[in-house]
């Protein structure tokens, strides 16, 4: 566990908790369409347990490939609905389109919070990927789960120098229902 309980403090609540999709949900951290994506055998367990303890769950997504018609953002957003997501929130553009929505850039956080009335500061983004979806949260000031499912590992080793002292991780975790578990049990101060 990196960074303690949140730091030195406990978080009091969850507003919600933003989950990207590729490496992280399922698939192998690569472009795979949404007929051919398989989730991972514990995501939707970790879906469902987010949403039993009143925490709102979003896909956060850079798809660059729906800018090359390789698919469409109505194709992902389906997708995220049938395994129980609350809403998505999908970049379509090419990285250098310069955007303010494609990971590491904050605008759909700042979009869900808008729509949602969340306080990004109790909310939590999960990902595998340190200099896109660890850095996004760090800008917006959100708690950071780091998932060693598909770049998680080279992320943290391979790639760290690139992202973790602007936005070291709250915790790293196994998967996403290992991030999941320590979210619910470091929910409440001290409390079930």
């Amino acid at each position: 566990m990196l960074g303690g309980l949140f730091g030195s403090e406990r978080m009091s609540t969850i507003q919600a908790v933003f989950a990207d999709r590729d490496g992280t949900i399922g698939g192998t951290g690569h472009f795979i369409h949404p007929r051919d994506f398989e989730l991972y055998p514990s995501s939707l367990e970790a879906i469902q347990l987010l949403k039993m303890h009143g925490i709102k769950v979003f896909a956060l997504t850079n798809q660059h490939n729906i800018a090359k018609g390789l698919a469409t953002e109505e194709d992902f957003t389906n997708q995220f609905m049938q395994y129980g997501f609350d809403a998505a929130y999908i970049c379509p553009h090419e990285p250098e389109d310069g955007c303010e929505c494609h990971k590491p850039r904050p605008g759909l956080l700042l979009r869900a919070a808008r729509e949602h009335g969340l306080d990004l500061a109790h909310c939590v983004v999960i990902g595998d990927v340190g200099s896109t979806d660890m850095l996004a949260a760090s800008a917006v000031g959100s708690r950071r789960v780091l998932v060693k499912t598909g770049w998680g590992k080279q992320s943290l080793e391979k790639y760290r120098h690139k992202w973790y002292e602007q936005a070291t991780p709250d915790f790293v975790a196994k998967d996403l229902l290992d991030g999941v578990r320590w979210l619910i049990e470091n929910l409440h101060n001290g409390t079930s």
